[in-house]
């Protein structure tokens, strides 16, 4: 299970390197890229499938006879042994955000409906662990009482990490304070009121303004700037700095958008058929057989991982073209927004299985390489009726204040009025928030003299 894990999870270029790593711990496995074609390996691993059944039956057996062979050898005792077997079986795949939060869902004693509020809530947040949607966007769109997302939302709040959930920096930030004691504190009063202070430095004014020592301030913000901005990025798997995309998706002969996987340098694995014959020749030595037998059933699994993971991602990308057609055409700012579970409930998976099919997986699309997690995104209905996600919501935001007058930059209300001339219909607040995730400044500060 760990090994499929990684696998499924994997992009391209680490997928490739623990290819290579399973082929220097396991003799039995052979790549045979260059000598025969798939068909040909496909038909090779079904005429033994049988014989493969029959090793399997007496796998157990024979596993249980090695374990007291190495407790015999090893001098080990049985609790060591259990130990040991615990903490490999404890070993999986690193959880994303989404997944930390669903499992702490399943243990909080909800009842059934709060699950599902909650479950909705976890879905709407960002990698970052912010709410991606304001909470009467959700609940108009989706047609639940605001009431129980308010209390879906508290739920999560209360959840590790602290601070996840918020809407803002601000409110992610007093979250944690509460969360450590101090949210009637002056740490606290400094970030509802006066975290623009903070971030232009303004001590001396801060001081003044509060009455307070200089000194003061300054332990008070320095205690403010261990907490963290980005509660949900310790969840992100960030080990590999190099891009290599595991999709394309381009226009093929007859005009239509096709998805193919990249990656086809990566090692093409069999079952070496010198091992098995090696197998049948060893019936009377038990301790090669089983050897044989075990690393043969331990190829096979990676060779069903590997194929299991291509055929997940291939779906999901096929799904993604069938339902982003107008992004393919026309951009970002065509995003339609979708879910996981909208792709999970299509292919016939569970949503983590999507999550963890997409994370850190890049596609190359006609519009340059996008992050795949990217075509996950909910969104807003415009006036004339038509779907568009919050990436293209951004990339609108963003175009507004490419083409300002920086003599006289677009307030947030400003840019509100704007978007709605575009038919989309966004609150001031909603405008905000999408300008700090963009990393703009105020219209003060954006002002040039």
């Amino acid at each position: 299970m760990r090994q499929s894990l990684e696998i499924l999870q994997a992009n391209t270029l680490e997928l490739s390197q623990l290819l290579n790593q399973a082929m220097e711990i396991n003799p039995v496995l052979e790549d045979v890229t260059e000598n025969e074609s798939l068909d040909e390996i496909t038909d090779s691993e079904k005429e033994d499938s049988e014989n493969f059944d029959d090793w399997q039956e007496t796998y157990d057996d024979d596993l249980r006879e090695l374990a007291i062979m190495e407790r015999r050898n090893q001098g080990m005792s049985q609790d060591s042994i259990e130990a040991r077997e615990h903490f490999h079986n404890s070993i999986v795949a690193p959880l994303t955000l989404q997944e930390h939060l669903t499992e702490q869902i399943r243990e909080g004693g909800l009842d059934r409906n709060a699950q599902a509020d909650a479950v909705i809530i976890v879905g709407n947040l960002t990698d970052h662990g912010y709410l991606d949607a304001p909470l009467e966007d959700l609940a108009a769109r989706l047609q639940i009482p605001l009431d129980r997302l308010e209390n879906a939302l508290a739920t999560i709040q209360n959840f590790d990490p602290s601070g996840v959930g918020a809407a803002d920096l601000r409110e992610c930030l007093l979250l944690q304070l509460d969360f450590l004691g101090l949210g009637n504190g002056l740490e606290a009063e400094i970030v509802d009121e006066h975290l623009a202070e903070v971030a232009r430095n303004h001590f001396p004014q801060l001081a003044k303004k509060l009455h307070l020592p200089l000194d003061t301030i300054i332990e008070a913000v320095e205690h403010i700037r261990t907490l963290d901005p980005s509660p949900g990025s310790r969840f992100q798997n960030n080990g590999n700095p190099y891009v290599q995309p595991d999709v394309e998706i381009a226009r093929g002969d007859h005009d239509e958008w096709i998805a193919s996987l990249t990656g086809s340098y990566l090692p093409r694995l069999r079952i070496n058929d010198e091992y098995k014959d090696l197998l049948s020749a060893s019936s009377d030595d038990r301790k090669t057989r089983n050897y044989l037998r075990n690393q043969i059933r331990d190829g096979r699994a990676v060779i069903r991982a590997i194929d299991q993971r291509q055929e997940t991602i291939l779906a999901i990308a096929r799904e993604i073209v069938d339902r982003q057609k107008p992004f393919l055409e026309n951009g970002s700012r065509h995003l339609k927004p979708m879910t996981m579970n909208d792709i999970a409930e299509v292919i016939g998976v569970h949503p983590t299985t999507v999550s963890r099919a997409v994370a850190g997986k890049y596609v190359t699309t006609p519009h340059g390489l996008m992050e795949m997690r990217k075509f996950f995104a909910t969104g807003y209905q415009t006036s004339d009726g038509k779907d568009v996600s919050n990436e293209g919501v951004r990339e609108a935001l963003q175009s507004l204040i490419n083409s300002e007058d920086r003599s006289k930059p677009l307030s947030d209300s400003k840019l509100e009025k704007l978007l709605n001339e575009q038919r989309i219909k966004v609150a001031r607040r909603t405008v905000a928030k999408y300008r700090e995730q963009l990393g703009i400044l105020p219209s003060h500060l954006r002002k040039k003299y």
